[in-house]
């Protein structure tokens, strides 16, 4: 499993916890050091299922900052992405990739519902 997570993240932090003490062997990945790729993020956006907005940090200081409550509406999908890959810490984490599936964030009922 790729986890890609910030080491800061309160929530990364639990959603690792979660999945080590499953039993869970992780592929762990910085998202401020080693950003996600337009490619990657474009595949497991699609693969999710979910809306491109779920993607952000929107908790974020850089979102904030830049405003993006208000230009993410009227951002094509590409535009978005090509935002996202711009900046990690842009990127709502962790992001858990297991084969076909991709998890946004942590929420429990999310995870167990996957089988996790």
């Amino acid at each position: 499993m790729l986890f890609v997570c910030y080491d800061k993240c309160g929530t990364c932090k639990k959603a690792e916890k979660y999945l080590l003490d499953k039993g869970y062997t992780l592929e762990k990945r910085d998202i401020k050091g080693d950003k996600p790729s337009l490619e990657e993020l474009t595949a497991w956006y699609k693969a999710s299922g979910l809306p491109l907005k779920r993607f952000y940090n929107t908790s974020g200081k850089l979102y904030k900052e830049l405003n993006l409550k208000d230009k993410i509406p009227t951002m094509t999908e590409e535009e978005q992405l090509a935002l996202l890959a711009s900046d990690g810490m842009l990127v709502k984490r962790p992001i858990l990739v297991n084969g076909e599936d991709v998890l946004i964030g942590f929420k429990l009922a999310e995870y167990e519902a996957k089988g996790l």
